[in-house]
């Protein structure tokens, strides 16, 4: 599959380390995809425009995903989440994916859901975890906890997530602390 058009246009739409952190997020991904037996190449192009929304001004995200029918509760209360669910039409409208199970991913890299798919848990596991602009010490755990199985991973990134909004005093969707809460149940009863 030929990226290019893609990456122009990221280009053209991200800061350097914006679109740095995209092309790392693609490596990652089609590397995860392989790992747990789904599709690489569609797993790099998700990873590679998951964020093509995130430079956009606040104020211009907010106002085009005031209709989406599935913003949840709280949803709104950081505006760094603010460019998935734009992500997601942004990729339909500029780029002309349809596939949903990409759009889904996308639009669920930020706050996850309680019923992710194993190809939305890749993507949003290798926006934590890519090694171009992440650190060490955000990537270790995740590893580590990949080794145990993608649910596992991804109870590494809610923890380092929820602790780096504390650590900067941001708002907490409600949702992530429910998800949060599900994955220890989960896991709890695997145990």
């Amino acid at each position: 599959m030929d990226y290019t058009k893609y990456k122009n246009w990221l280009k053209q739409n991200l800061s350097e380390e914006r679109y740095n952190h995209s092309i790392g997020t693609a490596e990652c991904a089609s590397e995860l995809a392989e790992k747990f037996g789904l599709d690489k190449e569609k797993a790099y192009l998700c990873g590679l425009i998951h964020d093509c929304a995130k430079c956009t001004p606040d104020k211009d995200l907010k106002n085009s995903i005031c209709n989406c029918t599935d913003l949840c509760e709280g949803e709104l209360v950081n505006p760094k989440t603010y460019h998935a669910p734009a992500g997601a039409i942004v990729a339909k409208k500029e780029f002309e994916i349809n596939d949903s199970e990409i759009l889904s991913a996308i639009r669920w890299h930020t706050l996850g859901n309680e019923h992710m798919t194993d190809f939305e848990k890749i993507i949003f596991i290798a926006d934590k975890m890519e090694c171009k602009t992440r650190p060490c010490e955000m990537i270790n755990p995740i590893k580590e906890a990949l080794e145990r199985g993608l649910d596992f991973a991804l109870l590494a990134c809610y923890k380092i997530t929820i602790t780096s909004l504390v650590e900067r005093n941001l708002k907490i969707c409600k949702r992530t602390i429910d998800i949060y809460n599900n994955l220890l149940n989960i896991l709890d009863s695997k145990n």
